[in-house]
């Protein structure tokens, strides 16, 4: 996260609030993007026992391409790629995710892409004060889903030379592009009512930290707000501790009531507080998107592909954002028809067009153009999400894997 220049400088107001803010906008004037994948682990033999960590760590081979290993605290891996141009982002992590997957099927485990665990409970592995802290806070039942059953696919684009007009277009696009891949229909082994059930998960959440931020004219200032509005999640101490402020505490109040966390707040602690905030599209210096669901390793680098070249290519985005401008802020609906809905599914035909006449011009080869293509030929066209391949998987229930997605179904 964007720092300052002195960590321990006290913050003593809004106006510093907002120079912080100001620098999440700025620093990352290229055109790289860079990808953050999280998968789902299963055991082949019994789906529904839950994976310890240590287990798919061990079976994990060296990682040609140079993607880093984390774990999320229900066990989830991430995989995140090197930044780079879209083409050779896409090519390293492509590598080391096919890396992965074999190793971890020698292992007898499935790398599962999909946005909602569909058969297993909660079960958080992870008990660093960070996790510790956010499960109090968040509660039940959302909080232990959230952290414990959902993974995405995370899109992080530079901010260009106009960082304000990128990021009004990824807020902007963001519900049709989540009704794009809506991949998470499934909850302890039954339909949840939504194409996007991670989705609709983020959205019963604090509102404080997880829903948009309405950015207007200034995103910046919009930024701070947001961040001054958000409850505290942890306070950082100088000591080897935490401490859990006041359940509605918000970084505002405690600049007001400095003695609200055992000190007056720092830079470093507004720097902290601002990673424990989780809106759907947040400035870190670069673009950091986080709607979309986790889809099958087939099709994650259409979805990056598409998600990228709307928002670097001007030509693109001008004709998706006037397709999409209907579904703008409607994270709700879109999340619970995903491309059921005709309206929608029109809207995103146009983004797929616009988004694969703009990949060469990116530098993508033919083989991620027909990738993208690929996807609207079997999902967009037929408004058919890739949820629908999730639920029509659980309906046949054939196999030991109905529900993993490891295999797309015919």
């Amino acid at each position: 996260m964007t720092g300052t220049e002195n960590s321990d400088a006290r913050v003593r107001g809004p106006a510093e609030v907002e120079e912080f803010a100001r620098r999440c906008f700025q620093g990352t004037p290229g055109d790289r993007v860079g990808v953050e994948l999280e998968f789902l682990v299963f055991d082949r033999e019994d789906p529904s026992r839950h994976v310890r960590v240590e287990r798919t760590a061990e079976a994990l081979p060296t990682l040609a391409g140079g993607s880093a290993v984390s774990f999320e605290p229900g066990g989830q891996l991430e995989l995140s790629g090197p930044p780079g141009a879209l083409p050779d982002a896409v090519r390293a992590l492509a590598a080391d995710v096919a890396s992965v997957r074999a190793a971890l099927h020698e292992e007898g485990l499935v790398l599962a892409g999909m946005g909602l665990d569909p058969v297993r409970t909660p079960l958080r592995q992870l008990r660093q004060p960070r996790y510790e802290a956010m499960a109090e806070l968040l509660g039940v039942p959302y909080g232990p889903i959230m952290m414990c059953l959902t993974a995405s696919v995370q899109v992080n684009v530079d901010f260009g030379a106009r960082p304000a007009e990128r990021w009004d277009r990824a807020v902007r696009l963001g519900p049709l592009l989540s009704a794009c891949f809506a991949n998470s229909p499934i909850l302890d082994g039954r339909p949840c009512g939504w194409m996007s059930g991670r989705q609709a998960v983020w959205l019963h959440l604090d509102p404080t930290r997880t829903h948009p931020v309405v950015s207007g004219d200034d995103p910046a200032a919009a930024w701070a707000r947001y961040l001054m509005d958000a409850r505290l999640m942890l306070v950082p101490e100088k000591r080897p501790r935490r401490t859990t402020p006041p359940n509605r505490a918000t970084f505002g109040r405690w600049l007001k009531a400095p003695r609200l966390g055992g000190h007056p707040p720092t830079a470093a602690d507004l720097a902290y507080h601002a990673t424990t905030v989780f809106p759907p599209v947040r400035p870190r210096g670069w673009l950091e998107i986080r709607y979309l669901d986790a889809v099958h390793p087939r099709w994650w680098p259409a979805c990056v592909a598409v998600t990228s070249a709307l928002l670097l290519d001007d030509r693109a985005a001008g004709a998706a954002l006037a397709a999409a401008e209907p579904f703008a802020g409607r994270w709700w609906q879109c999340a619970q028809a995903g491309l059921g809905d005709p309206r929608i599914r029109r809207a995103a035909e146009t983004c797929f067009l616009a988004a694969a006449e703009a990949l060469p011009r990116l530098g993508a080869g033919p083989g991620l153009v027909a990738g993208v293509e690929s996807f609207a030929e079997r999902h967009v066209v037929p408004g058919r999400s890739p949820a629908l391949d999730l639920l029509r998987a659980r309906d046949r229930g054939t196999g030991p894997l109905p529900w993993t997605g490891e295999e797309v179904p015919a």
